[in-house]
């Protein structure tokens, strides 16, 4: 179940009321009329809806305006003791856990796709471990560098980006992708000659036949395969209310650690070895983009056709009136993120 929390403007809140009413999903429903002071004197609409039904709701929400004027708010209730919640569970169509919110997930990739120097911090320190474990040849290492490189995020953000058509989410994600990446790079490239300066490495690193690491710079078909396959499955956990396989995504793709190789390869000028986890680097970034698009565009052509709940209003009725002369004077140009 989810909280739905909807701050209406006075004239459109019985077209919210009978949205919410006329929903298989909504299991409880209140509203607090004047208890807004933005918008001023705007009525406070709460409602615990199965997460089935949610996505369709906002859909609606947002055809009338409500995003413009007032505000959506949507939480998730971890324990719902109630009847009525099993039976809108029941009766709403499809899966909780197959359900896509759409917003919720543009939201959420909108905030991972922000440069910020978290992030930066994040993926420089994961690209650093990813080169100390190709010295070492350490497995561990490797796994260590990949659970923390938080460069998934911008990843699915493109995929939505390019599914959604939206422009600003898509350049942002793209711009923090690239210069994540670079500086994390640059930055492990001056580590390494430095302690290539005071004598702990040198190019008798990429000499021997390293059992446990080799494979970062020498890409081949199951490494498009295997970046494929992480893809969809980060991007389902993603969009599903399950993020637990977000953990195996991050532990099986070589991004991370195709740019710390190539930074330790830059340092000690080995073109050979740079030119193979480049490769093994836009392997993987390519395979995932592709797998999130083609993942998201099934989740929408999957989507369990059921009628729009405004096409279940009644044509001639008050409650149709109100809400097609609530929606027709705000639907405007809205902005892309």
């Amino acid at each position: 179940m989810l909280h739905l929390r909807v701050t209406s403007p006075p004239d459109r809140t019985e077209a919210v009321l009978h949205l919410l009413e006329t929903c298989p999903g909504t299991a409880h429903l209140a509203v607090l009329e004047g208890a807004a002071r933005l918008p001023a004197h705007g009525d406070l609409v709460i409602a615990d809806v199965a997460r089935e039904s949610v996505d369709e709701l906002v859909e609606n929400l947002r055809e009338l305006g409500i995003h413009q004027n007032g505000g959506i708010a949507i939480e998730v209730l971890d324990t719902v003791i109630s009847d009525a919640a099993e039976k809108a569970e029941d009766d709403a169509p499809g899966e909780g856990a197959d359900a896509v919110i759409w917003e919720e997930v543009v939201r959420r990739t909108s905030q991972d796709s922000v440069l910020s120097w978290t992030y930066v911090v994040f993926l420089f320190l994961a690209t650093t471990l990813a080169a100390i474990a190709v010295i070492l040849d350490s497995a561990i290492l490797v796994i260590g560098a990949m659970v923390v490189g938080p460069e998934f995020g911008p990843i699915a953000a493109i995929a939505v980006g390019l599914v959604h058509g939206r422009i600003g989410l898509l350049r942002t994600s793209f711009v923090t992708l690239v210069v994540g990446f670079v500086i994390a790079i640059v930055g492990t490239t001056l580590l390494c000659l430095i302690a290539w300066a005071v004598g702990w490495i040198g190019p008798e690193v990429f000499d021997g036949e390293r059992p446990l690491t080799g494979f970062i710079w020498r890409p081949d078909k199951w490494s498009f395969v295997v970046a494929f396959i992480a893809g969809v499955a980060g991007v389902v956990s993603l969009t599903s209310s399950k993020s637990g396989a977000l953990v195996g995504v991050f532990i099986s793709v070589t991004t991370v650690p195709a740019a710390g190789d190539f930074a330790l390869a830059l340092a000690l000028g080995n073109g050979r070895e740079m030119g193979g986890s480049a490769t093994q680097l836009g392997v993987n970034l390519t395979a995932m983009v592709l797998a999130g698009v083609l993942t998201l565009v099934a989740q929408k052509l999957l989507r369990q056709p059921f009628q729009s709940i405004r096409d279940r209003i009644p044509m001639g009725t008050d409650a149709s009136r109100s809400v097609s002369s609530a929606a027709s004077p705000v639907r405007t140009e809205e902005n892309q993120p």
